[in-house]
């Protein structure tokens, strides 16, 4: 579990495999990771883009940007939140995924909310 804040907006995830959709013959793995953000600061703010810097554990790093999550640029009002479901496939059976959300304010100012790192890990791999 990853959780942090950052100018009142908290990002929770939670990560699983999903072994129906892996083939560790192949070198594939599927992680899905649930994520919610809310907002427990006083500032209304929209989620705008988002990085993810993704590592596996032969050392591989890919960064994958865009604009929202799940096609959604989610507004957040002073108690209001969002959660997600997405995916991310990896060649090893251990990884970690971190980054942030570009938020933007009602006022025009942009943050970058962090998202700490997380374990995407099989069952078996780990001791």
């Amino acid at each position: 579990m990853s959780d942090t804040t950052t100018r009142g907006i908290r990002i929770q995830v939670t990560s699983t495999y999903v072994p129906e959709q892996s083939s560790p013959r192949d070198g594939h793995y599927l992680f899905a990771y649930h994520i919610n953000i809310s907002n427990i600061g006083e500032d209304t703010a929209q989620l705008v883009s988002r990085e993810w810097i993704i590592t596996s554990a032969d050392g591989e790093v890919e960064r994958v940007k865009g604009p929202g999550v799940v096609g959604e640029q989610p507004v957040l009002p002073p108690g209001g939140s969002f959660e997600y479901t997405s995916y991310c496939p990896l060649k090893t059976a251990v990884g970690s995924m971190h980054g942030n959300y570009q938020m933007l304010t009602a006022d025009g100012e942009t943050f970058e909310a962090r998202i700490a790192p997380f374990t995407l890990a099989a069952p078996y791999a780990l001791h």
